[in-house]
């Protein structure tokens, strides 16, 4: 080895040793007769010294190193005279009697250290540069230390780790494929997975039992903080297993993670509804670190919400033509300002909420309401919302009101915006839970057929079967999601393992017997040679990552991520290709 030690691992205990250190130089300061020199690698800092009385030969030579030579210095560890609480090594110093320049380096075209001075798309383009600071090299090992322990807690668990392959067939369903041309095989394409879907249930097929990967998958979707063209998950399945031992088991998993990555206990993971989730959250990721549920003022289909009319037949006309009349109660904000809730009504006018306005009822400290509405709405009307909402004297109530799921969905966004603004979502708390009974089908209106909610290989709940040949709308899924403080971090299902079921499926779903042979032929003929019960579930690892660092995007703790437009601005890609690359593909593109 070029060094003894790393630049993060000394203390005062050292003191007196000869020590060799290696390195990147993060930082010189000149003060007359002593040069101080910080040397940096992936474990941290060290001061160097350079003394000109002692050796100024040495000392003149550290003086023309420029940021980020690589160096390797020799020297004596020395108790720091100031010392520096907020480095591991802030105790010592090196005085050196060695150096060499391993290599020089250009001046960065931006500071290496915590906080930069360089933008997104320039850390991108010099993205080997940004990995060296502190920040990212730290989620690239929080990264590698959930991988870890994911490993470890399958592996106990008797999952078999097991490689998939990269080049699959395309499959119309679900997102756009990448595709990659065969120069062997002139015009025909492999398409890069969006998920190793088939292959673990193959793999079940195969007796191989308890199945993982920490695997790559492909999407040609748009890009948004959360999303990226190629992404990682925890692919996992099992067999002979129903519902119940697949939530056990990676309920396990997700408490071992967030036991043995951040130290928290998060406790038994509760179950909710698909329906309870939309009724009282507005989606089915809901964020339970606050309650502030959404409260139906009209009858609503869910069982739980029906009821009287609390709004209609008061000549408000808002209220009276909405297909939903839905509010939040607002804990202690009877307060608000008239200027705090104009910005909440500019808020929901927003292009991507588009409601045309919000309505507010205060119940005072005095005990008095007051509302937008008093001219069709009494005191006496508004107290029975907020008895119906849950509120107390000091609440504020906000309503929104139009067609069911557009106001739902503003309301569920409205909701998390006031988490927001009150402190309710807090950094470091984590509440996780699982949403269960999902629609097991969605109805295009467009293409005028039904799509799988998740995919054609998820099965029905079995009491629900016998309505996808006369209510397929009312078949629930046996799937479930794991959500972690309002992000969908896992989902899966139980798979349809009998043949006969599975072809009833694709003709639900719009397939041809001669379609669904085309495409999964391949899976309907392992289903003929003795499937036995499975499912499986897959996590959002990027997500999961990006969550234990407490950042909303998953772009930092991917070693070389592609920007919004979906380019990897460092290597240029995507990029064209040569006219005898083309050739040798069978491809012809079309002149302009």
């Amino acid at each position: 080895m070029l060094r003894t030690h790393t630049c993060g691992e000394l203390t005062i205990k050292d003191a007196g040793k000869k020590v060799t250190l290696c390195g990147w130089l993060q930082r010189s300061r000149d003060l007359g007769g002593m040069t101080f020199t910080d040397i940096r690698d992936r474990y941290g800092i060290t001061q160097l010294v350079f003394n000109m009385d002692s050796n100024a030969a040495l000392c003149e030579q550290a003086r023309k190193l420029g940021r980020e030579f690589v160096i390797s210095v020799s020297g004596i560890v020395a108790e720091r005279s100031n010392k520096n609480a907020k480095m591991v090594t802030g105790d010592i110093e090196i005085n050196v009697d060695q150096l060499e320049v391993l290599n020089t380096s250009l001046l960065p075209p931006f500071t290496i250290e915590e906080n930069t001075d360089g933008g997104d798309e320039i850390r991108m383009k010099y993205r080997y540069l940004d990995i060296r600071r502190n920040p990212v090299k730290e989620s690239l090992l929080l990264r590698a230390k959930v991988a870890a322990e994911t490993r470890n807690y399958l592996y106990n668990e008797n999952f078999c780790e097991i490689e998939t392959p990269v080049l699959i067939k395309s499959t119309p369903e679900g997102a756009r494929d990448f595709v990659v041309p065969s120069r062997m095989n002139q015009g025909e394409f492999y398409a890069l997975p969006q998920s190793p879907q088939t292959f673990k249930q193959l793999l079940m097929v195969a007796g191989m039992d308890r199945y993982y990967q920490i695997v790559k998958c492909f999407r040609d979707e748009d890009l948004r903080a959360d999303r990226q063209p190629e992404f990682t998950q925890i692919d996992c399945e099992m067999s002979f297993v129903e519902q119940e031992d697949i939530l056990n088991t990676f309920e396990g998993l997700t408490k071992h993670l967030f036991k043995n990555v951040k130290g928290v206990d998060i406790g038994e993971l509760p179950r909710m509804s698909f329906a309870d989730a939309m009724t009282y959250y507005g989606n089915d990721k809901p964020d339970i670190r606050f309650e502030m549920k959404l409260r139906s003022l009209t009858p609503d289909p869910s069982p739980k919400e029906r009821g009287e009319n609390l709004v209609s037949g008061k000549n408000f006309k808002i209220f009276d033509d909405a297909e939903l009349v839905v509010a939040i109660c607002a804990r202690g904000c009877a307060e608000y300002t008239r200027k705090q809730l104009d910005e909440l009504t500019e808020w929901v006018k927003r292009p991507q909420l588009g409601m045309t306005g919000l309505i507010y009822s205060r119940w005072n400290s005095d005990g008095t309401y007051k509302s937008s509405v008093d001219k069709f709405y009494s005191a006496e009307d508004q107290q029975k919302w907020f008895e119906h909402c849950g509120g107390q004297q000091g609440d504020l109530i906000l309503i929104l009101a139009g067609e069911k799921n557009k106001t739902r969905k503003a309301m569920s966004e409205l909701r998390l915006e006031m988490g927001n603004r009150l402190g309710l979502r807090k950094a470091g708390e984590y509440k996780a839970l699982w949403v269960l009974d999902f629609p097991l089908l969605e109805y295009s209106d467009e293409q005028k057929r039904w799509f799988a909610m998740h995919h054609p290989f998820t099965s029905p709940k079995p009491e629900d079967i016998a309505l996808l040949e006369t209510d397929p709308g009312a078949v629930r899924a046996n799937a479930y999601d794991l959500v972690i403080n309002g992000t969908e971090i896992g989902g899966g299902s139980i798979r349809i393992h009998n043949k006969d079921l599975q072809k009833k499926m694709f003709s639900v779903l719009g397939f041809t017997d001669e379609d669904a042979q085309n495409q999964f032929g391949f899976l309907m003929n392992a289903f003929e040679y003795g499937a036995p019960p499975h499912g499986g579930i897959a996590f959002g690892f990027d997500r999961l990552c990006a969550m234990f660092g407490g950042s909303d995007s998953i772009r930092d703790y991917i070693a070389f991520p592609k920007n919004n437009a979906g380019r990897d601005v460092m290597i240029d890609s995507p990029s064209k290709i040569s006219e005898e690359q083309l050739k040798e593909l069978g491809i012809k593109l079309n002149e302009k």
